[in-house]
């Protein structure tokens, strides 16, 4: 009996990447100027950006729904295989739920696994999944032992505009003239799928130490789970400059960081361009 994984893009782990891996993942939906985009499918990040840069109206996206879960569990589960599903934050998407109501309507060996994170604090639990699918566990194995890591995961980034924040409503207009004046970058953490600030730095150079000194805060970073570094915008120069700059938290530990995930329409709707952000197990 196999296990397949599932996962929403809003893990931000392209369509090539999961296949090799051996994952799927459901394309949540981006609109832009009344048109409907397949995040990773019938958009690609590079192609969202330019349309983010040009479009009249704030875009928005949407969740998957339950039926969307089930026509990729039916083929699982005919086959008499088993399904973990590991979702975005259920507290910033009701992709979860969608999800939680496929697997008890299709019965079977379906788990599902509320994340508590998001893009790639999403991504490296699912990664680690991976890992435990190829050590032979169980589908009921890898969500038990999911759901017993999956409180060590931080992301931590920091925010280059104020502005999609605005757009989004999740921060007055006021605030966020007087941030962009002042050049504040607000460095925000996801965990328990509860998004805090942990601080607002002035300008790029602060906000990035800011990022690393709350990274050394969080517990230590446990090299031996997935590590993830993520940028928002088709420049990944600010990610590169981060990188050089923090470079004593990581060479030590890895012979070299993965390749810098871009980060997709779903999540970068919300974020804006100009974001860094880091995903690891904590240490506690």
């Amino acid at each position: 009996m196999r296990v397949m994984l599932i996962s929403d893009s809003a893990c931000d782990m392209s369509q090539l990447e999961a296949a090799a891996l051996g994952v799927t993942i459901l394309p949540m939906k981006t609109v832009i100027d009344g048109v409907e985009y397949l995040d990773g499918v019938t958009i690609t990040s590079e192609e969202f950006y330019d349309k983010l840069e040009h479009c009249k109206t704030m875009p928005t996206t949407s969740q998957l729904t339950p039926a969307e879960f089930a026509d990729a569990l039916e083929p699982v589960l005919a086959r008499g295989d088993e399904a973990v599903i590991v979702t975005i934050a259920g507290t910033l998407s009701g992709t979860y739920q969608s999800a939680c109501i496929a697997a008890q309507e299709c019965g079977g060996n379906v788990r599902v696994v509320d994340s508590g994170s998001v893009t790639i604090g999403q991504n490296i639990l699912l990664r680690y999944a991976v890992r435990l699918r190829d050590k032979g566990l169980s589908g009921r194995d890898i969500a038990e032992e999911l759901e017993r890591v999956k409180g060590r995961v931080r992301l931590l980034a920091r925010v280059d505009t104020l502005e999609y924040l605005m757009k989004g409503g999740r921060l007055s207009k006021t605030a966020a003239i007087a941030g962009t004046l002042l050049q504040i970058k607000p460095v925000l953490s996801v965990q328990d799928g509860e998004i805090k600030v942990l601080g607002k730095a002035r300008g790029s150079r602060q906000s990035a130490n800011m990022l690393t000194e709350f990274i050394q805060k969080s517990g230590g970073v446990d090299f031996s789970m997935p590590v993830l570094l993520a940028y928002s915008g088709t420049d990944d120069a600010l990610l590169k400059g981060y990188i050089d700059n923090s470079r004593a938290l990581w060479e030590d530990h890895l012979p070299e960081l993965p390749p810098p995930v871009m980060i997709g329409s779903t999540i970068s709707t919300h974020a804006g361009p100009g974001a860094i952000a880091a995903a690891f197990f904590a240490n506690v």
